[in-house]
């Protein structure tokens, strides 16, 4: 996301940077690009407009007029007004209580069911006993989907009995997660393809009778400005604690996470950017600001590393390549590893520098011949024998032509996957001399 409005602000700082001094028309030609960049992002037209008015008066003070990197400061500048538009302080949910309760909203589509799974399997993970309800009585299938979500996640669900009414369904879950000493009870409740006063009637008399301490509501990004309408009518309607943003690698403007707190006053707790159970990640207006700015966000990055990636398995890796000993079972592992962190086009958002200078075209035709790369080779590893994985150096000819045929693959990929896997050997080769280097160069300067 936010991929037209990273390339338009990055432009428009570009050409900041390059005055050694500002004057006052440097500055309004600038914001004007800034708010054009806002709008064609989808952006709320008050809230580009009192950002860009904000900014503009922070900018003409002295301290910016008269500074010696001038560009730099109005970056920093605009980098704290977006922190501000995107709430600020990172918000969480209430998980006081016994249990701590959830009432899950939305309308149909936007991906509450599946964020409510992803929920739960963040919470189990950190320890927590979770009950997911399934209170979508009227969708089809609606509660057969949690189910089959609480199964992928391991934990436990409770349905509607027959007669018994949503509000009714809520309070006798309540009871039960009570009674059971859950720590976390989430309510998945109905959604509609609008908002209408049955609907509204019907959360409201939910919340009466489970009193949630957290009220949150999913928000398909991808549909614009009529998600900010939604969580207006919603926050009128029932009052929300707090929002979820799902679809965001749907949406290239972004509009709606750069609207929707300004407008409802609602912290973005979560946002989904895929769609495996793990792609549900905590919000930070900060590190959002710096993406957007093209700063990168290496703390989100190495977060998501240490959350999907073995840290032992990774250790061992580094000593095997270091003494060269690597062979292509370890190659498979790095590549499945590789995966669990999703599609490579969202990582790139999060890494600073080049990455994030490059055209968004570029980056996403790199992104994609790299996932393409790597399906390939995980399938060629897969068709070798585990003689041939833990030998690469002995694959012969007949062996190459007999994996390719084995995996659908071409005799030249064969040989491109082998060649690579040489490439690294060379690197850990280079690491290890460096290395000695090093320990050299320590103890002559210890003497």
């Amino acid at each position: 996301m936010f991929e037209n409005l990273s390339s338009a602000l990055q432009k428009t700082f570009k050409d900041l940077r390059g005055y050694g001094k500002l004057t006052e028309k440097n500055v309004k030609d600038s914001m004007r690009e800034v708010r054009m960049a806002l709008l064609e992002a989808d952006v709320n037209f008050k809230v580009a407009r009192d950002f860009v008015k904000k900014v503009q008066e922070d900018c003409m003070g002295e301290e910016v007029m008269g500074s010696i990197t001038p560009g730099q400061l109005v970056v920093k500048r605009v980098q704290d007004h977006l922190e501000e538009l995107l709430g600020g302080a990172h918000k969480d949910f209430d998980l006081t209580g016994n249990p701590a309760s959830v009432m899950m909203m939305g309308l149909h589509g936007s991906g509450k069911t599946t964020s409510s799974g992803k929920l739960a399997l963040r919470w189990k993970k950190s320890g927590r006993r979770v009950l997911l309800v399934a209170c979508d009585i009227r969708r089809p299938a609606a509660v057969e989907q949690l189910m089959i979500l609480a199964g992928q996640v391991g934990c436990d669900v409770i349905g509607p009995e027959p007669g018994e009414t949503v509000p009714m369904l809520g309070k006798r879950a309540a009871e039960h997660a009570r009674n059971a000493k859950y720590d976390v009870v989430i309510y998945d409740t109905g959604g509609r393809f609008q908002v209408d006063d049955e609907l509204v009637q019907e959360l409201k008399e939910f919340s009466e009778f489970t009193q949630p301490k957290n009220r949150v509501l999913v928000l398909d990004a991808a549909i614009g400005q009529e998600s900010v309408n939604v969580a207006e009518t919603f926050r009128d309607a029932v009052g929300l604690t707090g929002l979820i943003l799902t679809k965001l690698d749907g949406d290239a403007r972004g509009g709606a996470a750069l609207s929707v707190h300004a407008v409802t006053g609602c912290p973005i707790l979560m946002t989904g950017s895929g769609e495996k159970m793990e792609d549900l990640e905590p919000f930070y207006p900060d590190r959002m600001a710096s993406r957007i700015l093209g700063m990168g966000d290496v703390v989100s990055f190495v977060e998501k590393a240490q959350g999907l990636i073995d840290e032992k398995e990774a250790l061992r890796m580094q000593e095997k390549l270091s003494k060269n000993q690597m062979d292509l079972e370890d190659f498979l592992s790095q590549i499945q590893q590789m995966k669990k962190l999703g599609p490579m086009s969202n990582l790139f958002d999060m890494m600073p520098g080049d990455a994030m200078k490059m055209d968004q075209k570029k980056k996403d035709a790199i992104a994609s011949a790299s996932e393409l790369e790597m399906k390939k080779f995980e399938s060629i590893i897969q068709s070798m024998t585990p003689w041939e994985r833990r030998n690469p150096k002995k694959i012969d000819r007949s062996r190459r032509l007999r994996i390719a045929a084995g995996c659908g693959r071409k005799f030249q990929d064969v040989n491109q996957l082998l060649k690579r896997f040489d490439q690294m050997g060379k690197m850990g080769k280079q690491f290890k001399k460096m290395e000695k280097r090093l320990r050299h160069l320590k103890k002559f300067t210890t003497k």
